[in-house]
């Protein structure tokens, strides 16, 4: 049995998986991370593998709890086995977070072209073709940032919380934030996916990622919304790693 740990800035997700099939998941903040890994490992005594993938760095303590835990533990880093060709010029600059897509694109859709856009904090765009060669993609800011952007770095204009305007001609500046920011970002993610589609055959698009809800219905391209393909990859890697170490 795998316990997943995807850990952000300031929350971490888990999800607790049986072979391939997810039996739990959630999410808290970091701060929670020793109590709630805790209460797991006590109701899933059969866990005995872990991965964690961070974006960020755990504390001393928290380091300590992980290396005292009586489990395997693999952290996930550009140097871990996966099952695609990485093409990326850089690979220890390439997020974790982006490792694991690929790997959930190769596991659920192969010799498949695949665009995996992942809107969070930051819009991520990975591309794996249909002989699992990733080729890289692209990074912009996330529907969040480009608000809380505007906000911080101007003197006047207003934090507002995501919301699609009736109209794309805003006639006030919270309309018109709101259209800059929400069909800016709708238009983008739908203009990048043309230009897959016309380079690359058949393409298939997941979505995943914080904003999955928000934009789902909202794009006219054909995609699958998936909100757990992270924790999916992870979950892929640590059992491909179990029999390939």
């Amino acid at each position: 049995m795998n316990l997943i740990v995807d850990a952000g800035n300031t929350y971490v997700k888990v999800a607790v998986f049986q072979g391939d099939k997810m039996l739990s998941h959630e999410s808290f903040e970091k701060k929670l991370f020793q109590k709630k890994i805790e209460k797991l490992l006590k109701t899933h005594a059969e866990i005995d593998q872990m991965i964690t993938s961070s974006v960020t760095t755990f504390s001393d303590d928290t380091k300590q709890f992980i290396a005292n835990l009586d489990l395997k533990v693999h952290k996930l880093t550009h140097k871990t086995k996966v099952p695609f060709q990485n093409n990326y010029a850089t690979p220890e600059t390439l997020g974790v977070d982006r490792i694991a897509l690929v790997v959930a694109a190769v596991a659920q859709y192969p010799k498949t072209n695949v665009l995996v856009i992942d809107a969070g904090t930051c819009i991520t765009y990975d591309f794996k073709t249909s002989d699992e060669i990733y080729l890289g993609g692209g990074i912009s800011p996330g529907i969040q940032l480009r608000y809380k952007t505007l906000n911080l770095l101007t003197a006047n204009l207003p934090l507002l919380e995501p919301k699609v305007p009736e109209n794309y001609i805003g006639n006030t500046t919270e309309s018109a934030i709101h259209s800059g920011v929400t069909i800016g970002v709708i238009t983008e993610i739908d203009g990048i996916i043309e230009r897959y589609k016309g380079q690359f055959e058949h393409l298939t698009v997941i979505l995943t990622g914080g904003d999955t809800n928000f934009l789902a219905k909202r794009l006219k391209n054909t995609i699958f919304a998936n909100s757990k393909f992270l924790l999916q990859g992870l979950n892929t890697i640590l059992e491909y790693n179990r029999y390939n170490d």
